[in-house]
């Protein structure tokens, strides 16, 4: 059990961050025995722990005792973590002497270690709460997006327990079976070029279909093939118009085919020709669609017939309270389904928007990612609650089509583009979470024609046994795992066990109930970022409860009990 005593503006920022790091903890009772104390309050108190851990960019009453120098505060700082960058966006206060291994800052030492009276305590120089606080509501700049700095904190915290000899409990962020989770979303533009009639969308399907695409071919990003398949679709655009050639556009049946089998979510815009209030963007009239959900009767009824889930593609929710429940409304008339999601047109959003579809009855948001990038734009591949809301879920952006090929964005050819959503991958089977994938309708057809490369990556994440969930299933799996509690439990003899609870909810797929064990007991870690230590996993469903205790009595074992017991942590 972690006792945490932290500041009292951080409570809700101390409770999100052990809804990610989903571990036994509680905030500190005096007098009462723990595994590991976390401090980030102003005064440290004296504690009876094997570890003590304190973070702070200023100095504590405990630095004088302990011999700990402070040396300069910093703004604007990164860490070195076994080789890997960590952005400090906060302060950052640097120490004297010899740090903790694999710890660093080209500034100074950034965290030192002190024995002291028969338990360790760390000193680390930087506010943990606040800067999970910075990434959850300011997020992250386009150059570190790169980088789930919340999970590499989780991380660092997991590996200092395990290297003080201190066994620890966690619910992982994946579920039983798979490596991790993956969300392939589909945003609703234009549903077709025959709507788009000598309007700007067509004279730039034009350009980018002939000048662009020649262009594309000198520079060697696309084949002469596809440069040729260019030339075709803007020849037989008149085609289209009379209705003798399919519209390109339309990609519904293709996306159910490269994705056979797989549950997606379309997001699918709620009223025609309403390109929103409050924008300040050149050329803000653009952003009204030619179409709605409404005109769309066939496909959406073939979309839900095939297990997708169809979301709102907001137009004036992300600020406006009444435009954002009709927007709800008009979505929950066609489908049928009474909890929604959305992920709003342009990706707009301002400090109001989560208090707004909250209060709109929206069930999760996912319209937080970069439009210039792919990456993490909270710092985490997890689900998260922004703060401030009570029930809203926010399932992060991780890849867009368009911020991979757009000239204006990455501009990158499709190899540079397979590298980096490799590293997001990678870092999925290293931390878990979801990978939020977005490809547009028209992404598939000219003049884009990222199909390959789209089906590419789905057969890739086929390979690895990802579990595949809508936008609604990875939130809702999310969420019961957030409901899981862990109670403390007095037993005879003055033993102390863990109780596991998750209110009888059956969870599909199970969580993982996963024991860490030390490697070096009282060592150093010295594994890379990405090697996880030694654990044992034991999937659980969540309907009925888990106590750790000293023995090992499995569910099927024991029938008549409301627990299951599992060997204790010791």
């Amino acid at each position: 059990m972690i006792g945490v005593k932290a500041k009292a503006q951080e409570i809700s920022l101390v409770e999100e961050f052990f809804q990610l790091f989903k571990t036994p903890w509680e905030f500190f009772k005096e007098g009462r025995t723990y595994d590991v104390v976390l401090v980030t309050s102003e005064d440290v108190p004296a504690v009876d722990a094997k570890l003590l851990l304190i973070y702070g960019s200023e100095s504590k009453n405990c630095d004088g005792p302990l011999k700990i120098t402070p040396r300069s505060r910093l703004r604007g700082a990164s860490l070195s973590y076994h080789g890997t960058r960590v952005p400090i966006y906060r302060e950052l206060l640097t120490f004297e002497g010899a740090g903790v291994h694999g710890l660093s800052a080209a500034s100074g030492t950034p965290g030192v270690k002190v024995p002291s009276g028969g338990f360790m305590v760390m000193r680390i120089g930087y506010e943990l709460f606040q800067e999970v606080e910075f990434l959850l509501t300011v997020g992250q700049p386009v150059e570190n997006a790169s980088i789930p700095v919340i999970d590499i904190h989780i991380m660092m915290l997991r590996n200092w327990i395990l290297d003080a000899g201190i066994s620890l409990l966690e619910i992982p962020p994946v579920p039983a079976g798979h490596a991790f989770t993956a969300c392939l979303t589909h945003d609703i533009d234009f549903a077709g070029i025959r709507r788009h009639k000598f309007d700007h969308t067509m004279w730039g399907f034009l350009y980018r279909s002939t000048v662009g695409a020649f262009r594309d071919f000198i520079r060697r990003r696309i084949s002469g093939g596809r440069l040729l398949r260019n030339w075709r679709a803007a020849a037989s655009l008149p085609f289209v118009y009379l209705g003798w050639a399919r519209d390109f556009w339309i990609q519904f049946d293709r996306y159910l085919q490269i994705e056979r089998n797989l549950p997606a979510t379309y997001f699918l815009i709620p009223f025609k020709n309403r390109p929103g209030d409050r924008l300040t963007a050149t050329h803000a009239k653009r952003r009204a669609a030619l179409y709605d959900i409404a005109d769309l009767p066939k496909w959406t009824a073939i979309l839900i017939e095939q297990g997708c889930e169809i979301g709102v593609h907001g137009i004036d929710a992300w600020h406006s309270l009444n435009k954002a429940r009709a927007e709800l409304e008009r979505v929950a008339a066609v489908t049928g389904a009474s909890e929604i999601g959305i992920r709003m047109h342009w990706l707009l959003r301002d400090e109001s928007t989560f208090r707004v579809l909250e209060e709109a009855g929206y069930d999760y948001d996912a319209t937080v990612g970069y439009n210039e990038t792919i990456g993490y734009p909270s710092g985490t591949t997890q689900v998260y609650r922004p703060l401030g809301s009570r029930g809203l879920l926010e399932l992060p952006l991780s890849i867009q089509d368009g911020a991979l090929f757009y000239p204006q964005r990455l501009d990158l050819s499709e190899t540079a583009a397979w590298k980096v959503c490799e590293a997001l991958i990678q870092n999925g089977k290293a931390f878990g979470g979801a990978l939020t994938i977005l490809w547009h309708d028209r992404s598939l057809g000219p003049e884009r024609f990222w199909g390959d490369f789209y089906t590419r990556l789905v057969h890739k994440l086929k390979s690895m046994d990802v579990w595949f969930g809508t936008s609604a299933q990875v939130v809702h799996w999310f969420r019961k795992r957030r409901r899981v509690t862990f109670e403390k439990v007095e037993a005879a003899g003055g033993t102390a066990r863990l109780k596991v609870c998750c209110n009888g909810e059956a969870i599909v797929p199970p969580l993982i109930l996963r024991t860490h064990r030390p490697r070096n007991v009282g060592g150093d870690h010295q594994a890379p970022l990405n090697k996880t230590q030694p654990a044992t996993d034991i999937p659980w469903t969540g309907e009925i409860d888990i106590e750790l205790g000293p023995w090992l009595c499995t569910v099927a074992d024991a029938p008549s009990q409301p627990f299951a017991l599992i060997p204790e942590l010791a």
